[in-house]
């Protein structure tokens, strides 16, 4: 392609989409060829040909597999388990024998070649999923369209590339930011995400495998922007705010000086601050074997343990000894630190069969956290008796999820002291997390009896304004700027001061510098956040304290 300056005007032009990975960065744009398999082989083939093409399909099957298995130990090396995770879904995909059993039905009834049968067959399935009314569910459509990449490519010796491979920008891509139609996960991981600087989409909703990979990584991205290919091409200079949603074409000089902190080069510092006297910075922590990382960046505990996502990692319900194992191995791990372990808070957009739920229409609102517990006495006396057995290694703090009054924490509290009666619990302290706003009006009642509490923002926000945060037809509603969601956090903090109760804030607020020194200002003094993440706030925060003492 020729240089873009011909084709296009050098005109500042602004277009606005979705927030979906936080930032700012400028560069020049990679339009990937998301198009390399629109004209894929179609054909018939003779009776004697069939095995032949079923042996292809097969081939492809196992590359992609094991392409996918060193990406998944790639992935668990250098970002973490829980994102390596969203590549294993792909590979059982790969590997599902009812996929395979109707891509080999096809091709032998049909008499076709192998590319035509994988890309119908994973077709239906894709169009399957979409016509499900949930949200959530369908952002999960996009893993099927990367299986059927992964699967041609292997055919075809082709791999992803980029429309302008050949150009200088790109050829030296430190300052390349990847425009493509969707936001998928190869496309956040696989394409020298090191020299990467953004991603700029037409779709992919905040809650997809991709954008929580964007995310972990700190690149910035914006989804939603229409006739992109319309508007771009390769080589053109543009502006992610990742913090607003926008893009800005061909930026003026004087728009680029509004930005004076602007990334222009990847620089991922992963070096640790010392912890501030004033702030406490805890960790998220989904999966035990990534406590190392909580460790590496000084966390000062353990925030938010999220418990579920150790079942969802290994596919399966785990007995009372296999959570033991693991709970009592972070305790040990953080040394005396408070680990804030939430309980299981299945339902909504996590969920598996193995735990045998009810199929709902609306699972937001329905059978999840301190409901499922409080009906699923199986699932809360094996995690409640392996945490407090955990609990003679150090302070275990109980986070009840989903809680909407006061009456039903003491119900929970009580079914957990009933399941431990023969075991020592006076390490063991019961919180709430808050989340749902019904029990936010109850906080003096709640922290009567609480030992401590967090703030669950992501939920708080969703359930007070009444809106699906994985939904992007309604995404711009949920914005915690509105004075009503301030009005109570207010709430909350002096509920927790006049009993003087500790209480931590996590979500996706905690993460963003934008709203620390607000959460500061209204009495917040200790909050969750991603372990990779604590190094830059602790450095706001501390800038935030000095010019305070100024």
């Amino acid at each position: 392609m020729n240089n873009s300056s011909n084709k296009i005007s050098h005109t500042e032009k602004k277009l606005t989409g979705l927030v979906i990975s936080k930032g700012c960065s400028f560069g020049k744009i990679c339009l990937f060829n998301d198009s390399r398999h629109e004209n894929s082989p179609v054909y018939k083939i003779n009776t004697h040909e069939i095995e032949q093409e079923i042996n292809r399909f097969a081939h492809s099957v196992d590359i992609a597999s094991e392409k996918l298995e060193e990406l998944i130990t790639n992935i668990k090396t250098k970002i973490g388990l829980a994102e390596a995770e969203i590549f294993s879904a792909q590979k059982m995909l790969i590997l599902d024998p009812t996929i395979q059993k109707k891509v080999i039905e096809e091709i032998e009834a049909n008499q076709t070649n192998a590319e035509a049968a994988i890309t119908k067959t994973l077709d239906f399935f894709e169009a399957k999923i979409l016509d499900i009314d949930d949200d959530y569910i369908k952002e999960r459509a996009t893993d099927i369209g990367e299986v059927k990449r992964r699967l041609l490519d292997v055919l075809a010796n082709l791999k992803p590339t980029f429309k302008c491979e050949g150009q200088k920008h790109c050829r030296r891509g430190k300052n390349r930011i990847i425009a493509s139609r969707e936001l998928t996960p190869s496309l956040t991981i696989e394409l020298d995400t090191d020299t990467t600087l953004g991603f700029v989409t037409e779709k992919g909703g905040y809650a997809s495998h991709a954008a929580i990979l964007a995310r972990s990584l700190r690149i910035p991205a914006v989804s939603g922007i229409k006739d992109l290919y319309n508007n771009l091409l390769c080589g053109t200079e543009i502006l992610i705010d990742g913090d607003k949603g926008e893009v800005i074409i061909w930026p003026s000089s004087e728009t680029l000086e509004l930005y004076p902190n602007l990334k222009t080069q990847r620089e991922q510092d992963y070096s640790s601050i010392d912890p501030i006297k004033d702030f406490k910075v805890m960790a998220n922590l989904s999966l035990s074997k990534d406590i190392d990382l909580v460790n590496y960046f000084k966390a000062e505990g353990i925030g938010l343990y999220r418990t579920e996502f150790e079942f969802l990692s290994r596919g399966k319900l785990l007995s009372e000894h296999e959570q033991f194992e693991i709970y009592s191995h972070v305790i040990k791990k953080m040394e005396g630190k408070p680990v804030y372990f939430r309980l299981l808070d299945i339902g909504g957009d996590k969920s598996a069969p193995f735990f045998n739920l009810p199929k709902e229409e609306n699972p937001y609102l329905g059978f999840r956290g301190a409901r499922l517990l409080a009906q699923r006495p199986d699932l809360f006396k094996a995690q409640a008796r392996a945490l407090a057995k955990a609990s003679q290694f150090g302070k275990t703090h109980i986070l009840y999820p989903m809680i909407i009054e006061k009456s039903q924490f003491i119900q929970l509290k009580k079914m957990f002291l009933d399941f431990t009666t023969d075991i020592d619990t006076s390490n063991v302290f019961h919180g709430v997390m808050f989340e749902v706003p019904s029990a936010c009006f109850q906080a003096n009642e709640i922290f009567e009896i609480a030992d401590f509490a967090s703030i669950g923002t992501n939920d708080l926000i969703q359930y007070l304004f009444a809106v699906d945060r994985n939904n992007e037809l309604v995404a711009k509603d949920y914005n915690p700027d509105r004075e009503i969601f301030w009005n109570v956090l207010k709430i909350i903090v002096d509920a927790a001061n006049k009993f003087n109760k500790p209480l931590s804030l996590c979500g996706e607020i905690s993460n963003d510098s934008k709203y620390i020194l607000k959460l500061y200002a209204i009495g917040i003094k200790t909050i969750s956040a991603s372990p990779k993440l604590i190094p830059e706030i602790r450095k706001h925060i501390k800038s935030i304290i000095n010019n305070i003492k100024l």
